[in-house]
């Protein structure tokens, strides 16, 4: 295989979003167990979850729409491959992050409520991470409870997993389609008794109130063929829910921290957004929707925790 086409075959695996289950799925090696952290990671890993929790405390907010990166996903101009929405009153524990992902061993996908420093343990590399965090307002209570009610979060589990699953399709689903579209239930008023919500298919409703909310997926414009092909044949990559238009100008529409961020931002402008970063030994902190800069640089108005102390 000529060198050109093997890294192709490596850039085709990051296209693959979810926790380390679905993210081992690329790899050559499917579904191993993630690399043990030795201990300076995981005290550095513990440390940046707990500054990640201080800071969701002292927001004053019950809930928040949170990302990590897990997967390089760079050459697609993305930082976070993985979403979930973090709760502060869950019953797993203070900001426990309720989220789908792929069980490799039962070969479906779950959802699956996790810790911090557990949702931050799928990041690719230990040496450094990023992670952000969308406060929400919720008054009403509307997603909170959307998100905590089992037989409804359950009712938007697709039965097939792709990891580049067609925002507008039913055929598949990936890990951070089943968090728009719990977006798109709770705050469309849907899965409730009466007109609303009466549709036999909840996701099929909430993706219908989502488009028409101006929900705009995110694009991975792919220029290469090879891993235009690899689409269709890797086991947990899939092209046949994808326009045939797409497809001829070689892109995916997938659902994507990144576009879930932005309708977040579109819907509730009072919504408050965190970016953390770890790199060398320094955590670095910031408020407000411009991102970090590339390699965790700090900015004049960030707050830079060091990890020697």
């Amino acid at each position: 295989m000529r060198r050109a086409a093997a890294r192709a075959l490596v850039r085709a695996a990051l296209l693959l979003p979810g926790t380390w289950g679905a993210a081992q799925a690329g790899q050559l090696g499917f579904c191993d167990p993630p690399a043990e952290l030795d201990a300076s990671q995981q005290d550095v890993l513990l440390r940046f979850g707990a500054v990640i929790k201080s800071t969701l405390d002292a927001s004053g907010g019950s809930l928040a729409l949170v990302a990590r990166s897990g997967l390089d996903l760079a050459r697609f101009g993305m930082r976070y491959s993985h979403a979930g929405i973090s709760l502060r009153a869950s019953a797993n524990g203070p900001w426990s992050i309720r989220q789908l992902y792929f069980d490799c061993g039962e070969r479906r996908p779950r959802l699956f409520d996790e810790g911090v420093s557990g949702f931050l343990a799928g990041n690719r590399d230990p040496g450094s991470g990023w992670f952000s965090a969308v406060v929400v307002p919720d008054a009403e209570g509307a997603l909170e409870r959307a998100a905590t009610d089992n037989r409804l979060a359950l009712r938007l589990v697709g039965g097939t997993y792709s990891a580049n699953a067609y925002a507008w399709g039913l055929r598949y689903q990936n890990c951070n389609q089943w968090v728009a579209e719990l977006l798109g239930v709770a705050w469309g008023g849907l899965g409730a008794p009466g007109p609303q919500g009466a549709g036999e298919d909840l996701r099929a409703d909430a993706q219908r109130w989502l488009r028409a909310q101006g929900y705009e997926p995110s694009r991975f414009d792919v220029d290469d063929p090879v891993l235009m092909w690899l689409g269709g044949v890797l086991p947990w990559l899939h092209r046949d829910d994808h326009p045939a238009e797409d497809l001829g100008q070689w892109r995916f529409r997938v659902s994507m921290p990144a576009s879930i961020e932005a309708f977040a931002r579109a819907r509730a402008p009072a919504a408050r957004r965190f970016e953390f970063c770890h790199a060398g030994r320094r955590i670095v902190v910031r408020e407000g929707w411009e991102p970090i800069a590339e390699g965790c640089e700090p900015g004049p108005s960030d707050r830079v925790i060091s990890l020697d102390l």
